[in-house]
C-alpha cells in the first residue's frame, strides 16, 4: 500500500516552474513509485514512463538520443537517467523549443557524474530534489508540517506515541526502504544481501575498476562500523587495505549515491567547516545493521554498537525532515579541542539550535555540558533539545527540552 511522501507537494510545485525535474536518491527508496503516484493522482501532470534499466531502451538513449525523445515524447518520466548522459543536450533543446513546464521527470540513483552533466547542460531548467528512505512520520502517516523539524517546533503538551527501546531498534534493524514495509516483504538478509550486490554490480561497475569491486565491499563494511563517528581517512584506508586517495574517492561515491551523509563541524569560518573532519552517518540503519552483523533488535539494543545506531537513526530522521520538504539541511556538529561536544547544531534564522542524542531515558547535567558550554560563548543560541527514548516531551529548562524520537517529523 502506498504511503504518502512529504516530497509530493514540492515535486508538484517545482513542476509548475521548471520544465525538467530531477529526483535523486539511492536505489529502492521509492523514487519511481512516488513519481508514478503523482502522475496518476494529478490530472495536469500525467506522464508516460520509461526506464533506462532496460538494455534496449538504454542503448537507444545513448546511441540516438534524438530518436529516443521522438519515440518517447513528453510528458515523460525517465528512470535512471545516469545511464544515458547523452540525453541531456537533447532534453535542453527540446524544452527550449516547447517551453512547457513539467515536461520531463528524471530519476537518478548515482550522482557522481550525473550532477556535473546536469549543471553543464540543464542549468536554470531543472528543479532538483532528493528522496531518502521512508521517514517514521511518513510511515505512521503523521500530518504534514510545512517546516522541517527543529527544537523550536517542539510541542511539550502533545502526547507522542509511547514506544519502547526495543520497538525503536526493530525500526533500526529493519531500515527505511519502503519495500520492507509491505506485508510480503522479503527477509532482511535476503533484501540487504541483494541490495548490496546490486549496488556494487550496477551502480559502481562503471565508476570503480572491476578488480576493485571486492575491495569496495570490504570498504563499505568498514565504513558502516564507523557510522556516527568522526571520519579519519587514514584509519579508514588502512583498515580497508586501500590508499587514502582511493578511500576519499569511494566515500564520494557513497555520498553521491545517497548511502551516507557527512555532517560537517560548525565553525564561523566557512572554510574551516570544509577542511575539518566531518562525522560519517549512513542514511539507512538497516543497511548498517546488515553490514555490521547486527541482525536482531534485542541484541542490537543491548550491544556495544547501540549508541551509534540510535544516533545514526535520529540524524537520518532529521535529514529526511529537511530533504523531504525540498530543503537542504543546515546542520553541523560541534566539538572543541578539549572534546566538549554537541551532537547536532541546526542553523536557523541566525541562531544555533543545539541537539543532544542520548540512549537513556534519564538525562543528567553531564549529558548536556556541551549545550551549557555553548550558552557561555558569543554564539546566538536558541531552543535546544535532548532526543532520548522517553514517552513524552518535557522541559529541562525554559529553553531546553527532552523529547522522544517519535517527535521528529
Amino acid at each position: 500500500m502506498y504511503k504518502r511522501r512529504y516530497l509530493e507537494s514540492q515535486i508538484i510545485n517545482l513542476s509548475k516552474t521548471f520544465p525538467i525535474l530531477l529526483l535523486t536518491g539511492a536505489r529502492q527508496v521509492g523514487k519511481t513509485t512516488l513519481l508514478k503516484h503523482i502522475s496518476q493522482q494529478t490530472p495536469f501532470l500525467k506522464h508516460h514512463y520509461v526506464s533506462l534499466d532496460e538494455f534496449e531502451i538504454r542503448s537507444l538513449a545513448k546511441n540516438d538520443p534524438g530518436l529516443f525523445l521522438q519515440r518517447f515524447p513528453a510528458p515523460l518520466i525517465i528512470d535512471e537517467i545516469q545511464y544515458a548522459p547523452q540525453l541531456f543536450p537533447y532534453l535542453k533543446a527540446e524544452v527550449e523549443r516547447k517551453k512547457k513546464m513539467g515536461s520531463y521527470w528524471l530519476t537518478g540513483s548515482q550522482q557522481f557524474h550525473l550532477m556535473k552533466n546536469v549543471s553543464e547542460s540543464l542549468a536554470g531548467r531543472v528543479g532538483i530534489v532528493k528522496l531518502l528512505g521512508i521517514s517514521q512520520a511518513e510511515e505512521k502517516e503523521a500530518p504534514f508540517e510545512k517546516c522541517p523539524w527543529s527544537p523550536d517546533r517542539i510541542k511539550v503538551s502533545k502526547d507522542y506515541e509511547s514506544i519502547s527501546i526495543l520497538q525503536i531498534f526493530k525500526k533500526i534493524v529493519r531500515g527505511s526502504f519502503p519495500r520492507l514495509l509491505h506485508r510480503n516483504a522479503p527477509g532482511l538478509d535476503a533484501f540487504y544481501g541483494s541490495y548490496v550486490q546490486t549496488y556494487i554490480d550496477r551502480d559502481l561497475r562503471d565508476l570503480v575498476k572491476v578488480s576493485s569491486l571486492s575491495s569496495f565491499d570490504k570498504f563499505i563494511r568498514v565504513c558502516a562500523a564507523r557510522t556516527a563517528s568522526v571520519l579519519n581517512l587514514s584509519d579508514l584506508a588502512r583498515d580497508s587495505d586501500i590508499s587514502v586517495n582511493t578511500a576519499k574517492e569511494w566515500l564520494s561515491l557513497l555520498e553521491s549515491g545517497g548511502q551516507i551523509f557527512l555532517l560537517r563541524p560548525y565553525y564561523k569560518n566557512i572554510t574551516k567547516r570544509l577542511i575539518k573532519a566531518p562525522k560519517l552517518y549512513f542514511l539507512d540503519t538497516g543497511l548498517v545493521c546488515y553490514l555490521t552483523g547486527w541482525r536482531d533488535s534485542q541484541t542490537a539494543s543491548g550491544g556495544a554498537f547501540a549508541g551509534q545506531l540510535f544516533e545514526t537513526f535520529l540524524i537520518g530522521e532529521i535529514v529526511k525532515s529537511y530533504l523531504h520538504r525540498g530543503i537542504e539541511p543546515r546542520i553541523f556538529y560541534f566539538r572543541t579541542k578539549e572534546k566538549i561536544e554537541v551532537d547536532l547544531l541546526i542553523e536557523k534564522n541566525g541562531k544555533l539550535l543545539p541537539v543532544e542524542i542520548k540512549l537513556s531515558s534519564s538525562v543528567r547535567s553531564g549529558d548536556i555540558k556541551g549545550i551549557t558550554f555553548l550558552k557561555k560563548t558569543n554564539f546566538t543560541i536558541g531552543n535546544g533539545a535532548v532526543l532520548a527514548p522517553t514517552h513524552q516531551a518535557c522541559p529541562l529548562s525554559k529553553d531546553l527540552f527532552i523529547i522522544p524520537p517519535d517527535a521528529i517529523s
